[in-house]
């Protein structure tokens, strides 16, 4: 009865869309009768407040509502109860997934560490290197180039260690991946993407000033790649170098800060914590303490108080991230305003437990608190919350909706060899925004495979999770191990992924950015034209969708180097003819490099909380 009072010309739209509805297949059709409302809250109002839509792609007629119209938002669409769903990609590709970079061209480089032994995998042509530490010859691979979209992979070839080493994505789209171990821990390597699969690994004669092995890298707003510390190096570099002579950023820059938060005996200072922030500083985390550093002078402008609770950096791996950053207006005769920026940390352990482990084998309870800094406050301070889960060695990563997963890691003990127990497989879905912290929680569908020590995980332009890697003990052992070294692809999509929301996804049709599409200006206001599949009246549909840009992330050691997810300030939507049911949002572009370094970015569209997949868009 609860459309009794609708006028026939608003039945027609229900008709057309069961109509639509009934095109799809017998289980779309079951599980949109049970799981989505077409019409979300419409039913709720009465009849004077129903939308009706512009009816631009109909054959009938169907004016516009009063511009005054405020309609109640829908309810959230996605039923997070499902779980999401693990599929294996690859039972081996042939070496162990320890660090993943995505590139723009839907391609993902990984890669694991040259003095293993020979990996499952054969270089082709013939090809070998003869400077390997263990292998007087050494003719496999131990990097590989990953097709998303066919699931295949190639063998690339490293010419010498890239053992815990880091890496930044510069504004060309070219990887630039710095240190690692023994011969390779002051090297520079260049991927740059190609289509005829051709491309490799290009080590450069440039070396780095200092041996970096556990180190963070950062992409700046000039489009130079700050490398920050690493075992023993308490001090900072650049890549590229300054063209001019003698300039002070061609030299090591010495950082005490590292140095004051090296524990003795087991150091949980490694692969800090970095997030640049939109006044250009860069805000660093090591162990319990945060700062936040002017680069360019050498100074540190503010240092936070300590986290509280275990130590979060390796090896008492926690991750981190910056939150979503919420723009403002800010393109052509709009004024930018800075936006707050709040860090999570989550996970890590106590100090001691890298040495229980590692010399007793006694594996301590991880954390199992998060903590949230609104850096930009003028006295801020963390504010802890707990986790379902103790967790050490954590994957945590921002999804296109704005929320968090956290996935992979050890319910006790550390990173490093042999020092952790207990795996987790469940991921954990975290809402930042939900008033309530207990609330902000969901635990997810597991896994069977352990991802421990040198896992990693990344976020893939179509918004699932690809995951990989796991190898807690020395080499490529397969049996006589609790943990073997696993070689193993899988990918995880989250509850938005269920098919019986395909007809809710929006899907881009084009970025419209003018003369040079898909490439933007700061400042500029560009054009997305997307379509869903069913139809969304248009009042309340304006009030259910956002547009987030999203930064292709270099994953190893439970941090997602250069994270960052911008939502964009939405200026107009409007439906468009052709195709059917298509529309084109209007939004500003992030107004400065400092908010969106120059470079590559996955840009969504998310509608009720379902992201369609990605366009990739230059931010120049």
């Amino acid at each position: 009865m609860a459309f009794k009072n609708l006028s026939s010309r608003f039945f027609l739209i229900i008709i057309f869309c069961f109509l639509n509805l009934s095109s799809q297949s017998q289980h779309h059709r079951s599980s949109h009768s049970s799981s989505v409302s077409v019409f979300a809250s419409a039913s709720l109002l009465p009849l004077e407040d129903i939308p009706y839509g512009d009816g631009a792609a109909f054959p009938f007629p169907i004016p516009f509502h009063d511009k005054n119209f405020n309609p109640k938002p829908a309810t959230y669409s996605v039923d997070f109860a499902t779980g999401g769903q693990w599929v294996l990609l690859q039972k081996s590709i042939g070496i162990s997934a320890m660090h993943m970079q995505v590139m723009y061209n839907n391609k993902v480089v990984m890669f694991d560490r040259t003095d293993f032994g020979p990996s499952n995998l054969t270089l082709p042509g013939g090809k070998c290197r003869h400077n390997d530490e263990i292998l007087k010859v050494d003719c496999t691979a131990h990097s590989v180039l990953y097709d998303i979209a066919t699931n295949t992979y190639r063998p690339l070839m490293v010419q010498t260690d890239v053992w815990c080493s880091s890496g930044a994505v510069d504004p060309d789209g070219t990887l630039v991946q710095t240190g690692g171990y023994h011969a390779g821990d002051d090297k520079i390597r260049l991927f740059t993407p190609c289509n005829d699969d051709k491309c490799d690994w290009v080590e450069l004669p440039q070396i780095l000033t200092v041996e970096r092995w556990y180190a963070s890298n950062q992409i700046l707003p000039d489009g130079r790649v700050i490398i920050v510390g690493g075992r023993r190096s308490y001090n900072y570099e650049f890549f590229p170098k300054s063209p001019i002579r003698n300039s002070p950023s061609n030299n090591v820059v010495y950082f005490p800060f590292l140095k004051e938060t090296t524990d003795p005996n087991e150091e949980n200072n490694l692969y800090p914590f970095l997030h640049l922030l939109p006044d250009g500083n860069l805000f660093v985390f090591a162990n319990q303490r945060s700062i936040i550093l002017d680069y360019v002078n050498n100074k540190i402008i503010k240092e936070f108080p300590v986290i509280p609770g275990e130590k979060r950096t390796y090896p008492s791996t926690g991750s981190s991230l910056m939150l979503p950053l919420k723009l403002s207006g800010g393109g052509r005769g709009g004024a930018p305003s800075s936006p707050d920026v709040e860090v999570l940390v989550c996970g890590g352990a106590k100090g001691g437990s890298y040495t229980k482990a590692s010399k007793k084998g006694v594996f301590a309870s991880a954390s199992n608190t998060c903590g949230r800094l609104r850096v930009t406050d003028p006295n801020p301070n963390w504010v802890m919350e707990e986790m379902p889960q103790h967790r050490v060695m954590p994957d945590m990563l921002l999804l296109p909706t704005g929320n968090v997963i956290i996935l992979n890691g050890a319910a006790k003990g550390t990173a490093g060899w042999e020092c952790a127990d207990h795996p987790i497989v469940n991921p954990l879905l975290y809402f930042p925004y939900k008033l309530h912290p207990k609330k902000r929680f969901i635990m997810l569908n597991p896994t069977t495979i352990p991802r421990m020590y040198h896992s990693a995980a990344t976020l893939l332009p179509d918004g699932r999770i690809l995951v990989g890697g796991s190898n807690p003990h020395v080499n490529y052992s397969f049996t006589g191990v609790r943990y073997p070294t696993d070689l193993s692809l899988e990918v995880f999509s989250p509850p938005y992924k269920a098919p019986h929301y395909d007809n809710l996804r929006p899907t881009i049709i084009s970025v419209d950015a003018g003369s040079t599409n898909n490439i933007i200006s700061y400042g500029q206001i560009f054009s997305v034209t997307f379509k869903i599949d069913l139809f969304q009246p248009s009042d309340i549909f304006h009030k259910e969708y956002m547009v987030a840009m999203v930064t292709p992330t270099f994953n190893t050691h439970s941090f997602a180097m250069n994270q960052r997810l911008l939502k964009l300030n939405i200026v107009d939507i409007q439906k468009i003819h052709q195709p059917l049911f298509a529309h084109k949002v209007t939004v500003n572009a992030p107004a400065t490099k400092n908010i969106a370094p120059q470079g590559y970015y996955m840009l969504f569209v998310v509608h009720q909380g379902i992201p369609g997949p990605a366009a990739w868009i230059k931010m120049k």
